[in-house]
């Protein structure tokens, strides 16, 4: 068997949120194949004590504090990644927010800071990272959706709308750039483990209420989530484009 199709060494990665959940078990899957990451999320402090854990391990890695919702923070990141790298293979699009509330009591600000955040910035990260994507000509692009980008959640309409635009973003960028050699492929979580969820879980009303709608019966761990990314990133899955994958213990195929 060849195993390297299995791995991925020698592979740059950059990854959206990589300091928390899903964007840091990520990070550590892609190091652990034997790749290199950059990490990317507003926190400093957070950043600098992920490097100097990683260098403890002899990973390979770098982080750039900045915020990718602005048109400033995508110009600052990407100056500094022409600094570092002069092509990088994988783009994680990971970063996202939500403001749990009805419709109706939405205020613009808060609808366009959750698009701008979930949405745009993918967008955006994606047309910045293509002229490095394309040169290696064997690319692969990743995001992180949701259930709530097909099904009603209790998350708010601005959250779903997001996650449901980028799950189309996926397959049409995956036709337009599949000529230059770059997979655009999508993972799709349920109710993971992370701190964006922590308080909700913790309300056991409501954990009893996610958990008699998965099937398999428990939340997932963010390690079950970045274990699908880190796949789609390696050669074994070459001809795997266009997809939104969902890792949800069969809360999808059940409803809510």
């Amino acid at each position: 068997m060849n195993q390297s199709k299995w791995r991925l060494d020698g592979k740059r990665a950059l990854i959206t949120g990589g300091t928390k959940g899903i964007g840091l078990a990520i990070a550590n899957e892609i190091l652990q194949l034997g790749g290199e990451v950059c990490i990317v999320a507003r926190n400093q402090e957070l950043i600098n004590q992920q490097m100097a854990d990683w260098e403890s391990q002899g990973f390979k890695a770098f982080g750039f504090a900045t915020d990718v919702s602005t048109k400033n923070g995508r110009i600052e990141l990407f100056e500094e990644i022409k600094k570092k790298w002069k092509n990088f293979d994988i783009l994680i699009n990971n970063v996202g927010t939500n403001i749990r509330k009805k419709a109706i009591e939405f205020t613009l600000e808060e609808y366009e800071f959750i698009m701008a955040t979930n949405m745009t910035s993918n967008f955006e990260m994606s047309r910045l990272s293509y002229p490095f994507l394309k040169d290696t000509g064997n690319a692969a692009i990743v995001s992180v959706l949701s259930v709530a980008g097909f099904t009603h959640l209790r998350t708010g309409p601005p959250y779903g709308m997001s996650k449901a635009a980028l799950h189309q973003l996926t397959k049409n960028l995956a036709i337009e750039w599949a000529k230059d050699g770059i997979r655009v492929n999508a993972v799709v979580p349920w109710y993971t483990k992370t701190p964006l969820v922590e308080s909700l879980l913790q309300n056991e009303v409501y954990l009893k209420d996610i958990l008699d709608h998965t099937p398999i019966g428990r939340i997932a761990e963010a390690e079950e989530v970045s274990a699908l990314v880190a796949f789609l990133c390696m050669p074994a899955a070459s001809y795997i484009t266009g997809q939104s994958i969902a890792v949800d213990g069969g809360f999808l195929i059940q409803g809510f």
